[in-house]
């Protein structure tokens, strides 16, 4: 794991929650806003299978990539109520998975709304997708849009969460780790 201190930014792993299509993004984020790409991709799961399978496929995928990146943080998509009860359900089971791993792996774990996740990276709470999708590319300096859908999401999960002050987490959610403090501490050096 490569300390905070020489990678001098804040490793976010973003996680958008789905059954089938379980999004992951991590970014490396810097006291001054910039952001690098580490990792994109998707966790999926055969809908065909049992549930308890599905969760196992996507409980082994999002701990293959905290394994592989060391994240600081985690940050999941809060799940809000959808017409559809199932496909809410389905989201709720993800999300807990990942809230899951990150207290299994003693990181600190929080939950961002879409409509929190829009401001931040577009300015405009209702931002569509493909607004989004533009920003994450041009915040992270991609050549192309990140695809699919939800790996896009994860990676604007992550992004939010650092600049919303993700580095310092709150006391309600216990002490801060030593890669949080060293990044809050460069942080408020970085904003005299």
């Amino acid at each position: 794991m490569t300390p905070v201190s020489s990678r001098g930014s804040l490793r976010v792993l973003g996680i958008d929650p789905g059954l089938t299509r379980c999004g992951v993004g991590v970014v490396d984020v810097a006291p001054d806003r910039s952001a690098r790409l580490v990792y994109v991709g998707v966790v999926r799961s055969d809908p065909g299978d049992p549930i308890e399978a599905r969760l196992a496929l996507i409980a082994a995928g999002l701990r293959a990539v905290v394994d592989a990146h060391h994240p600081d943080v985690v940050a999941v998509e809060r799940v809000f109520a959808q017409h559809n009860r199932s496909t809410v359900m389905g989201t709720a089971q993800a999300s807990g998975i990942a809230l899951l791993i990150a207290g299994e792996r003693g990181l600190p774990a929080a939950t961002h709304t879409p409509s929190e996740v829009k401001a931040a990276i577009t300015g405009y709470g209702s931002a569509d997708k493909r607004q989004v999708q533009a920003m994450v590319a041009r915040v992270l300096r991609l050549d192309e849009l990140p695809k699919p859908a939800d790996a896009a999401d994860a990676l604007a999960l992550a992004l939010c969460h650092a600049w919303r002050g993700g580095g310092a987490v709150s006391a309600a959610s216990g002490p801060l780790t030593p890669a949080q403090r060293a990044w809050a501490d460069a942080e408020r050096g970085a904003r005299r």
